[in-house]
C-alpha cells in the first residue's frame, strides 16, 4: 500500500511535540499492517469518505483510501477534526 500525506497532514505532523509525532508514527505502523487493531479504534467520519484513527486520548489521525494510496490528511486534537469532517 502506498501512503500519501496530505500538505495538510505534514504541516500538522511538523507542529506536533516528539511524545505525539512518535505514538503517530507507532499507530501509522499499525494502521498499514493491521487495520483493525484495536488501540486504533478505527471508524469512518459520518457523512464523508474520510476515517479517523486514535493516536491518544485527544489526538486522532484522518486518512481515506483512494485506491491502493493510503492519503492522510489532518492530525491533531478533536477540535482540529471537527473541521475536517465538515
Amino acid at each position: 500500500m502506498k501512503i500519501r500525506r496530505s500538505n495538510s497532514f505534514l504541516k500538522d505532523y511538523n507542529n506536533l511535540v516528539p511524545e505525539i509525532s512518535s505514538r503517530a508514527d507507532k499507530q501509522l505502523g499499525f494502521l498499514i499492517d493491521n487495520p483493525r487493531h484495536p488501540s486504533l479504534r478505527l471508524k469512518k467520519l459520518k457523512g464523508t469518505d474520510k476515517f479517523e484513527i486514535r493516536i491518544t486520548e485527544g489526538y486522532r489521525l484522518t486518512f481515506r483510501y483512494d485506491g491502493d494510496t493510503l492519503e492522510l490528511r489532518r492530525i491533531g486534537t478533536h477540535d482540529l477534526l471537527r473541521q475536517e469532517g465538515q
